[in-house]
């Protein structure tokens, strides 16, 4: 996992975590990131410092003074508790994909025929433009955002 600094046109600062560059470009690209403070889709990377993994021999030095006040680093691991709800909320996703068929690109046709009657009702999941979730949302069609990345099925390993 990559964790990158994102801000929003409003200045609002927040983490992504992503799989790859690549992974966080399509992402993006699809209108699958968004900031969590205003919703906005419009989000950049932050600077950031390289992660340089320091000697095993020498001690950080803010680690060494034992700053009361540090803030962690977006390189440093997660919390256990948010390691754990991450875990909870991938297995969740995974047994709800389960009971889900892919339809790729063809989701907001799909969901529009599900949503007016036109075929039967289940679970679906795929890829949506931005616009196209859009004009699904605006026309009242129930969607809603996968927490994680999904890959088609003619990707998988």
């Amino acid at each position: 996992m990559i964790v990158f600094d994102l801000h929003c046109e409003h200045g609002h600062r927040f983490e992504g975590w992503f799989g790859s560059t690549e992974k966080y470009d399509d992402q993006l690209a699809r209108g699958l990131v968004s900031c969590p403070d205003c919703g906005t889709g419009i989000v950049g990377k932050a600077p950031m410092a390289p992660a340089v993994p320091s000697k095993g021999n020498k001690k950080d030095d803010a680690v060494a003074l034992d700053l009361p006040d540090r803030q962690p680093l977006s390189n440093t691991p997660m919390p256990p508790e948010v390691q754990n709800a991450m875990r909870v909320l991938a297995d969740a996703q995974a047994k709800a994909l389960k009971k889900s068929t892919w339809v790729g690109d063809k989701f907001a046709e799909a969901s529009r025929r599900m949503h007016y009657g036109e075929c039967d009702q289940k679970p679906i999941h795929g890829q949506a433009t931005p616009e196209q979730a859009k004009s699904l949302v605006d026309e009242g069609v129930a969607i809603a955002p996968l927490p994680f990345p999904v890959a088609p099925p003619d990707k998988l390993n």
